[in-house]
């Protein structure tokens, strides 16, 4: 078993989105291991997201991550990298295969309702920046 990081976006969760998003996830074979509901500050958002500093979409996608609550979550399952990224489908929704999370629930490329780990060291990473050992483990 291994583990990735998700996010459910702001757009989501202010949509009333997030409970469907978890099943369909759940459904999907994923171990929720942690789950909490935050919201980022700026200086937070920036820094999850420095890799993409000096992309043209950085500002906006800071901008959009802070905008709302946010559910960042552990999820276990074999090969969770790839088999989450294959159950929330590409980036842009109408690019995204049928059934996929960002097919069923994203409103469009930039407002794409979920964040998913796309390495199992950037998961390794971005499950730190939002839990603890201790809230990983389950303890």
């Amino acid at each position: 078993m291994s583990h990735t990081l998700a996010i459910i976006k702001p757009d989501a969760v202010g949509s009333g989105k997030a409970g469907k998003i978890l099943a369909h996830v759940e459904t999907a074979g994923f171990a929720i291991r942690a789950l909490r509901l935050t919201r980022l500050d700026t200086a937070q958002a920036q820094a999850f997201y420095a890799v993409h500093e000096g992309r043209p979409f950085y500002d906006e996608l800071v901008e959009f991550m802070t905008s709302g609550p946010v559910i960042p979550m552990v999820l276990e399952a074999e090969n969770a990298v790839s088999r989450l990224r294959e159950t929330i489908g590409a980036t842009d929704p109408a690019e995204a295969a049928p059934g996929t999370v960002r097919k069923l629930y994203a409103e469009s490329k930039g407002r794409n309702a979920i964040h998913a780990s796309d390495s199992d060291t950037n998961a390794e990473t971005e499950i730190a920046f939002f839990f603890s050992t201790h809230e990983r483990l389950g303890l």
